[in-house]
């Protein structure tokens, strides 16, 4: 994953918060997706405008004491593979 590029959430996805679940999911015409509290920290940051340098920054700035660069790029990469993503 090149920290240069712009992530979008896929075409047919919906971040949100889904009380039933208690959770932050990933809604897409097949199902959803249920998502850790970080996946939800990194996807909410998704605004189709930020980079992924732009996110991981914010994401550092927000837990500074967290060594979360690879993490996030791992995150974004599986997300992309798996289509939640356009990048």
């Amino acid at each position: 994953m090149d920290t240069g590029n712009i992530p979008k959430l896929a075409n047919g996805y919906r971040f949100q918060w889904e009380p039933a679940q208690n959770s932050h999911v990933l809604l897409y015409p097949e199902g959803m997706k249920v998502l850790s509290e970080s996946a939800a920290a990194i996807i909410e940051l998704i605004n189709g405008e930020d980079s992924v340098e732009q996110i991981i920054s914010t994401l550092e700035s927000k837990f500074p004491d967290a060594d979360l660069r690879q993490d996030v790029l791992d995150f974004l990469t599986t997300s992309a593979a798996e289509g939640w993503l356009n990048v």
